[in-house]
């Protein structure tokens, strides 16, 4: 039960955290600013989680998770209703970063939570589930975000978003029982050092697959509102084609389980992300609104598995009893991803258009299949010899 508890709380605070992205994007437009300050605006929803995830891991290995997350909702809340109090371009920088700093205790609470909750395939299949429904969010949140843009303005949507995790604060504020957390409490505090753990080399591999993954989604989140603006697309059009690139994602992950049950993990993630990179080097040659939905439909198949299996692997990975500071890693890496790619392609599109930004994400994507597709030789070899 407490299971789908965690997934159904996920997906209403993820709604708004996804939609807050494309609509600060667009809002920052409206405001006069350039892709270099979208990238800025972008980057400062993760500058300060890198830092707290790590922390956050520790403290839900420590103290379980309900906490955190109620931290989590508040802050997503929050700090979406400042831009609708206060409408100015300079609040918008303040907005995102108090959704980063934040909404990254409830999400590495919640991956804590879902990974406790099985073990081999079935700790695959959970992380698959949960992210289906992460999935359904990316699908739900840019057509919503989109047309309450286009209908109440870019001020009322923000207040519309920030409405969404309010029922997931109250539900764990008074629902204790729902959330008795397979993920247990430590006996005593810690008595390790966070950077050990990168020592682990399988681990490390993972967390360094896990940032390469992510700069294909903050790639996409990034720039296709960008792009779509760019092309005189209306905000609803650009919601509907990266809602098509949430709908290939969700389909993506219904066959993962089953992938991963004929190969492995690390074989699934390298194939993927090998797709990954050869449709990311289509996208600055497409204009078409029905081809670039095309293109992103195929985009989103190749990253659908790659999130969900890079929680798997930093899961599996980890040693007893840090399971929760693993996670924290992960995010700590995605969230380094998220301060530089967007500095870095808004940088690159400012002085140079975006199609080098787009090829550049396909070199750090084709690497990423190269190194999954080692660890896959490698698990191979030692099944094979023993």
């Amino acid at each position: 039960m407490n299971f789908y508890f965690v997934v159904a709380l996920t997906v209403l605070n993820h709604i708004a955290y996804k939609g807050s992205k494309m609509l600060m994007a667009l809002y920052a437009i409206e405001f006069g600013a350039t892709p270099f300050q979208i990238g800025m605006l972008f980057a400062l929803y993760a500058v300060f989680s890198l830092f707290i995830a790590i922390h956050a891991g520790r403290l839900s290995d420590r103290f379980g998770p309900r906490v955190l997350m109620m931290i989590g909702c508040a802050g997503l809340g929050g700090g979406l209703l400042l831009p609708f109090v206060w409408p100015r371009l300079g609040m918008l920088y303040v907005s995102v970063t108090l959704v980063g700093a934040l909404y990254i205790f409830f999400t590495v609470a919640s991956q804590h939570l879902i990974g406790a909750a099985g073990a081999g395939h079935n700790r695959t299949r959970n992380f698959g589930l949960y992210s289906i429904g992460i999935a359904m969010t990316a699908l739900i949140a840019p057509p919503l975000t989109g047309f309450a843009i286009d209908h109440f303005g870019h001020q009322l949507t923000c207040a519309l978003l920030a409405a969404l995790p309010v029922a997931p604060l109250v539900f764990l504020l008074f629902y204790r029982r729902g959330l008795a957390a397979e993920a247990k409490p430590a006996a005593a505090p810690p008595k390790h050092r966070a950077i050990d753990l990168l020592r682990n080399v399988p681990l490390r591999r993972a967390l360094i697959a896990a940032g390469i993954i992510e700069t294909g989604g903050e790639l996409y989140s990034f720039y296709m509102p960008i792009y779509g603006h760019s092309l005189g697309l209306p905000a609803s059009r650009i919601g509907l084609i990266m809602g098509v690139f949430a709908v290939a994602i969700l389909c993506a992950r219904l066959v993962m389980p089953t992938l991963v049950r004929k190969t492995n993990e690390e074989t699934v993630v390298a194939g993927s992300l090998a797709l990954t990179a050869a449709t990311c080097t289509l996208f600055p040659f497409v204009q078409d609104p029905v081809m670039l939905a095309a293109i992103s439909f195929v985009f989103g198949l190749g990253l659908g598995c790659c999130g969900p299996l890079s929680m798997v692997l930093t899961y599996n990975r980890a040693p007893e009893g840090r399971a929760g500071e693993a996670i924290g890693w992960r995010q700590s890496f995605n969230k380094f991803i998220e301060v530089v790619c967007p500095l870095l392609f808004g940088t690159l599109a400012t002085a140079f258009g975006l199609s080098p930004a787009f090829w550049l994400n396909a070199v750090f994507l084709g690497g990423g299949a190269v190194l999954m597709r080692a660890d896959a030789r490698a698990l191979a070899q030692r099944k094979a010899a023993g």
